[in-house]
């Protein structure tokens, strides 16, 4: 009996803790007891309530790509939604302006180096790193084709009288009526590849020793793709004219002239698999640059005279400004959402792909409905607290049968009609060694637990969310689901359509090359319906 005073004690002192913790937004009455008397404490019960929900497809339209913290290179297959292409374009820019090169340049060749994510792991007895990527999606061949970029990447958009940056859109265009030509982006070429797949290995980098003339080992590189853009017998006068013959010419003494002279580099894919690969590159990396190599004499004063000596040199074009991610979708068709009833299936595909809305309590247009005003008055009566929400969450389960690709680990919840993150993403504070909200976004549950075993089901915790809802009088809004990259990527990037009820999506959705089928509310199969669940504890009366 002892032992069930002090429990029933600790459950009325974390009531009322939650109770003061309301009261400092919101006056509300207490609850009418004596819970503080021992002689006469309230008995308290907890039980679980589902409550509907509706869940059907929306498909994502054209959206902004400029200024992502990183951006996809590539092409994928997948059997569920069809094929993408991933195209990149960007600015450079030199890292010294008004440079001195010498007299009788040899150009030896044009280094382009862009880093993949990864981490070095382990570095045996002479000094060979083994690297661990987690950017590299796919591994057949792709084809692939460097070429200078004509189009003028403008910083402001003409139309807003430069007083706005300018918007690039995933669909190769500035808006919806201006699109920018494959031709005005395909120059000169540089390199091509018609079987190109990405190395995972160390790059070890060598120079001939004068007096054994034997290799040796100058520096070692992260994995990185890594080519030269100079092919002699294509182009061989084409860097000269670029950069060694303006040494004192207006075209290399500023930015401004170097960025309307020169337009940037364009990266494009083709398929050569049907599978292929998809990178995420890092061209915000120190080491993503385009570095040309040569030699030249460089005059030198001795006591006696002025000599001429040949030196090695290097010129560095660094990624800078306006970068741009190009997506060609071929998708099979995937079937339109069905607002009133919900669908069978949730067909999630990040890019620009689709996503789902989820409509609790089966809400109108204002998110209103019969169900929506039980719950709120079985938790909150005139301000007085009915019950305590203990947990509430979503569990969506995986279309084992349908999906045929790669999942995510997690899925990314929002507030749809404002474009921003849950409250209960901000509560959020968990954090393991490799990521963060943990407790919100429950990663995937997979077969025996296998970190690449076949999904299970997803699990999404709302509780904060409904917590406002029932005691703050938030408006019940519809939601957005999607397949993300990084929980922690949630800066907003308009659509290029603001007229539907999707007017913006998170960087992590927007460069998650993976997908996934969900049973939906409406799934003929019961037992893997979504579901939208309450745990709560109330007074017994």
């Amino acid at each position: 009996m002892k032992k069930r005073n002090i429990v029933l004690k600790n459950i009325v002192l974390t009531i009322f803790i939650f109770g003061g913790f309301i009261a400092c937004d919101k006056d509300f009455a207490s609850l009418d007891s004596d819970v503080i008397n021992p002689d006469n404490a309230i008995n308290f019960s907890t039980d679980v309530e589902e409550y509907p929900i509706i869940t059907y497809n929306h498909e994502i339209g054209p959206v902004r790509t400029n200024g992502l913290s990183s951006y996809l290179l590539g092409y994928s297959f997948d059997p569920v939604f069809g094929a993408s292409t991933s195209n990149f374009v960007s600015q450079i820019s030199p890292s010294v302006f008004d440079p001195t090169f010498g007299d009788n340049i040899v150009l030896d060749s044009v280094i382009l180096t862009v880093p993949y994510f990864s981490r070095l792991i382990e570095t045996d007895s002479i000094g060979n790193g083994t690297y661990e990527i987690d950017s590299i999606f796919g591994n057949t061949p792709i084809k692939l084709s460097i070429f200078e970029n004509n189009y003028f990447l403008r910083d402001f958009d003409l139309n807003s009288e430069f007083s706005d940056k300018q918007k690039y859109f995933s669909n190769r265009s500035t808006s919806e009526t201006n699109f920018i030509s494959p031709s005005e982006l395909e120059g000169e070429l540089f390199y091509e590849n018609d079987q190109f797949l990405p190395r995972k290995e160390e790059i070890i980098l060598t120079v001939i020793d004068t007096t054994t003339n034997e290799p040796l080992i100058s520096n070692r590189l992260a994995p990185a793709i890594r080519v030269n853009l100079y092919d002699p017998d294509e182009n061989d006068t084409f860097w000269q004219n670029l950069i060694f013959d303006k040494e004192v010419e207006p075209e290399l003494s500023n930015l401004n002239n170097f960025l309307n002279y020169f337009r940037g580099i364009y990266f494009k894919v083709e398929s050569a698999d049907i599978n292929g690969t998809l990178m995420m590159l890092d061209f915000t990396s120190a080491d993503a640059n385009i570095t040309l190599y040569y030699t030249s004499d460089v005059e030198t004063e001795t006591d006696t005279d002025t000599e001429a000596t040949q030196e090695a040199g290097t010129y560095i074009l660094n990624f800078i400004g306006n970068q741009v991610n190009f997506f060609d979708n071929n998708f099979f068709p995937i079937p339109t959402g069905d607002e009133i009833n919900g669908d069978e299936k949730l067909f999630l595909k990040g890019g620009e792909g689709f996503m789902a809305i989820i409509n609790l309590f089966n809400g109108d247009d204002e998110g209103n409905s019969p169900e929506f005003e039980e719950f709120k008055n079985n938790y909150n009566e005139n301000g007085t607290v009915k019950r305590l929400i203990n947990e509430a969450y979503l569990e969506f389960y995986v279309d084992q049968t349908t999906v045929q690709s790669q999942e995510p680990d997690r899925l990314y919840i929002f507030d749809l009609n404002n474009n921003i993150t849950l409250i209960d993403y901000v509560f959020d504070q968990s954090v393991n060694e490799t990521t963060t909200k943990l407790d919100h976004l429950v990663p995937l549950q997979r077969v025996d637990d296998d970190p690449d075993g076949q999904g299970i089901k997803y699990k999404i915790r709302i509780t904060q969310h409904l917590n406002n809802l029932a005691f703050k009088d938030s408006t019940n809004v519809k939601l957005g689901l999607v397949v993300t990259t990084n929980v922690a990527s949630i800066n907003n990037f308009e659509l290029q359509d603001q007229t539907g009820i999707l007017k913006s999506l998170v960087s992590g959705e927007i460069l998650s090359p993976r997908s996934t089928v969900l049973h939906g509310n409406n799934t003929p199969n019961q037992d893997k319906k979504v579901t939208f669940k309450i745990y709560y504890t109330e007074p017994d009366n």
